[in-house]
């Protein structure tokens, strides 16, 4: 693992295309056989496709092997899909759970390694080095965001403040104090600091801090626009999940055209998510990822129901690894409303279009007399806010027809006062579904 002091440049990342296809066969032909071996559940579902490790003898043979889903995980909780024996396990971390039995994941020694590598090259790619100042915002303990995106700093060299989430005066206040240059969080929650700094009197804009990583929950290019200019600073998309290693799976370099995925250590694939059809590089679908290196736990085609597409044509950076394109959606946050499939990450788009509206709404799914509505809060930005009925008409009615060109429904919009919606200070909740079940 290279030390990175910020002129160095990993060079896994600008690897000629021939030797990145051999590293990743030759991983990849390791990884299924390991899996094969020391996990019952992949062992299984190879046996039933009648595959065993050594039919895979190309790149493309992986669309012969079985998909993995977030469901697997729940199904053999705790240590089902573990392929090494415990005494080799030197971490374990775990999703909230908050919609049944938390996704378990384990790492050995040269796991965390990998997991430190890969942050670290993502961070370098941002212009980060070993002489700034990270405030690490993410949460600690069982959620992946906190420690992995720490190892990384430290791997950089970087001086790390490891401020973990809550307790927002602090927060801002070791940011002035410390001389903070760089920040890793939610988007909504720096947005939440930018708010709470201008009510301490602190303009964040004045502060050194120039660069957000900034991943864990969708976000817009409106939410971008609207970070940069609150805080004076680059902010950098950062993508990961727990179950292939958490944050530091793919991150923006400063061309800002798409996340590169380090993919000599996750291959990627994107499928038609209704038939598993893979589908060719540039075109939309969901992406699946296969862990290379990964020998705790490893995850072989997993699904993870975001929706992107493979970005293959040379980035300006130099890299060769190749980018998927930011988060449009994942698949299982679409509601269905009045037979129109509705994303989230659609309405904020068209919202943020509209001047006047801050980056915090909420979306309220009810039901009156039999059919699905939606309603959507809007918290005005300070400047904006007023007492005239006619402004805040208009205000209403310009939000209405931005999101109703989008999505194609005309929807229920209340206006809310500045600092009314409630804050998170992990993933934003943006959907309240009220809907009568049944």
């Amino acid at each position: 693992m290279e030390n990175y002091s910020g002129e160095n440049r990993c060079a896994a990342d600008f690897m000629d295309i021939a030797s990145l296809r051999d590293v990743q066969l030759s991983r990849l032909q390791k990884i299924v056989a390991h899996a094969y071996k020391n996990v019952e559940f992949f062992r299984n579902r190879m046996d039933e496709k009648g595959i065993t490790p050594e039919d895979i003898k190309s790149l493309t043979d992986i669309q012969k092997l079985p998909f993995s889903k977030k469901v697997d995980l729940r199904d053999t909780y705790p240590f089902g899909l573990c392929a090494v024996p415990m005494s080799e396990v030197v971490r374990l971390h775990a999703s909230s759970g908050t919609t049944g039995k938390p996704i378990v994941v384990a790492y050995t020694k040269e796991d965390l390694d990998v997991w430190s590598e890969v942050m670290c090259r993502g961070l370098a790619g941002a212009g980060l080095s070993k002489n700034d100042i990270i405030q690490i915002a993410y949460g600690y303990g069982l959620f992946t965001g906190g420690l992995g995106a720490h190892y990384g700093c430290e791997t950089l060299g970087a001086t790390v403040v490891p401020a973990s989430v809550g307790n927002t005066r602090r927060q801002v206040m070791l940011m002035r104090d410390f001389g903070v240059t760089g920040i890793c969080c939610t988007p909504s929650y720096f947005l939440h600091l930018i708010e709470q700094a201008d009510i301490y009197g602190i303009d964040m804009r004045e502060l050194p801090v120039r660069v957000g990583i900034f991943g864990a929950e969708p976000w817009s290019q409106g939410m971008r626009e609207q970070l940069e200019k609150g805080a004076g600073i680059e902010a950098f998309d950062i993508y990961g999940l727990s179950e292939i290693i958490g944050p530091g799976v793919a991150i923006e370099c400063s061309e800002h055209s798409g996340m590169h995925v380090f993919e000599d250590h996750f291959y990627p694939e994107i499928i038609d998510p209704d038939t598993g059809e893979v589908l060719p590089d540039g075109e939309f679908g969901e992406l699946v990822l296969t862990t290379l290196s990964k020998y705790a736990m490893p995850m072989i085609r997993y699904r993870t129901r975001d929706l992107t597409r493979i970005i293959a044509e040379p980035c300006k950076c130099g890299r060769t690894i190749r980018r998927i394109d930011r988060i449009s959606a994942r698949s299982d946050d679409m509601f269905i409303i009045r037979g129109v499939n509705v994303f989230p990450s659609q309405i904020e788009s068209a919202l943020l279009t509209v001047p006047g509206v801050s980056a915090n709404y909420l979306i309220i799914l009810t039901t009156e007399k039999g059919m699905d509505n939606i309603e959507l809060q809007v918290e005005m930005s300070p400047e904006a806010f007023s007492d005239q009925v006619k402004v805040l008409e208009d205000l209403q009615r310009n939000i209405s027809r931005a999101v109703e060109s989008v999505i194609g429904l005309r929807i229920r919009v209340k206006l809310v006062a500045p600092q009314t919606i409630a804050r998170s200070e992990g993933k934003a909740k943006r959907v309240l579904d009220q809907r009568i079940k049944g």
